[in-house]
């Protein structure tokens, strides 16, 4: 997915001759951290809502920031994951949208990247999530692919990420189906360390069952 199928052209934009009033209420509007500023619809940066405030003049104009917009955009042609880190990096929750040649086409706001980013991921999608623990030298996809389908079930999505504090590999998977009890045991019985999963897991299902099983035999 590109930026261009994100694009919400109702966040509004800032020119340089705009007083720092009406960008701050532009901001209290809109829920904004940052707004765009463009000259001659370029963009030129993005302002935040704490440079404002910290200008006591609020009849001033944006031009008195113009050597202080941050320099956060991302292209037009540029797939939406690129902006999740841009605006990780700025720390807005919006991401202007230009062109080749710098104009500015629009914002994409956070919800619709979140939303983005949620598809991406397959978090509406059905199904169970699995998080594994492990050392780097100990993944091995082909392995983890053949647990996860000797129950007949497959891997939606795989997403890894290591653990800052533990230096350890967190993997996280989505299968399609949510009882899981089967893979869950064959993951522990390769040593798989797991420190999350979710979906109808049926251990405790089982042992009900099989107690109430028990209770019916003794009154036999």
């Amino acid at each position: 997915m590109t930026t261009l199928q994100l694009i919400d052209n109702t966040i509004p934009k800032l020119q340089l001759g705009d007083t720092l009033f009406k960008a701050l209420q532009l901001m209290n509007q809109f829920k904004l951290t940052h707004l765009p500023v463009v000259g001659l619809e370029n963009f030129l940066g993005l302002i935040s809502e704490e440079a404002l405030l910290s200008e006591k003049n609020k009849k001033s104009t944006i031009a008195v920031f113009q050597n202080d917009l941050v320099p956060a955009a991302i292209n037009v042609a540029q797939h939406f994951l690129k902006g999740v880190s841009i605006c990780n990096l700025y720390q807005t929750n919006i991401i202007p949208v230009v062109n080749e040649s710098g104009e500015l086409l629009g914002s994409i706001g956070e919800f619709a990247l979140l939303k983005a980013l949620g598809d991406f991921c397959g978090a509406s999608e059905y199904g169970a999530l699995v998080v594994l623990e492990m050392e780097r030298t100990r993944f091995a996809i082909s392995e983890i692919n053949s647990i996860v389908e000797s129950d007949d079930a497959t891997i939606l999505h795989l997403n890894i990420i290591t653990n800052p504090s533990s230096g350890l590999l967190e993997v996280t998977l989505q299968i399609n189906k949510k009882e899981i009890s089967t893979i869950i045991a064959t993951f522990e019985r390769y040593d798989y360390s797991i420190s999350y999963y979710s979906g109808e897991e049926l251990f405790e299902n089982d042992i009900s069952s099989n107690y109430q099983n028990l209770m019916n035999y003794l009154d036999i």
